[in-house]
């Protein structure tokens, strides 16, 4: 059995177009994130959106939403263009990827996946 950090198998290497459900994508998604670097600023970059979305909320600016977003999309793909040197898997199935990052960000938070 193959640890989440470490996807074996066909998902790993599938077009993730094939996948049929989440359950088969998140083996796929683990495997664009082998870098620890690239996971490290995928958990910046979502802590960051997480603080602005925060902010957003408690004080009304609305220009903490884009800001948030940047920050998630910007270090996630600075980690896969420049660490991973892949390409986001949030190209091709943009929603499972936004649920694959906050999967592996509870993963990370909980030691399932190393930081």
């Amino acid at each position: 059995m193959s640890s989440p950090s470490t996807p074996s198998g066909a998902a790993a290497s599938a077009d993730p177009r094939t996948l049929r459900s989440f359950a088969e994508f998140y083996p796929f998604y683990l495997g664009e994130h082998r870098n620890r670097t690239c996971r490290r600023l995928h958990f910046l970059g979502s802590t960051l959106a997480l603080a602005c979305l925060l902010t957003w909320a408690l004080s009304g600016d609305w220009r903490f939403l884009p800001l948030g977003l940047l920050c998630g999309y910007g270090f996630a793909w600075l980690g896969h263009f420049g660490f991973e040197k892949n390409r986001p898997a949030s190209f091709k199935r943009p929603l499972w990827s936004f649920m694959g990052d906050w999967v592996m960000y509870k993963d990370i938070w909980t030691g399932k996946i190393p930081f």
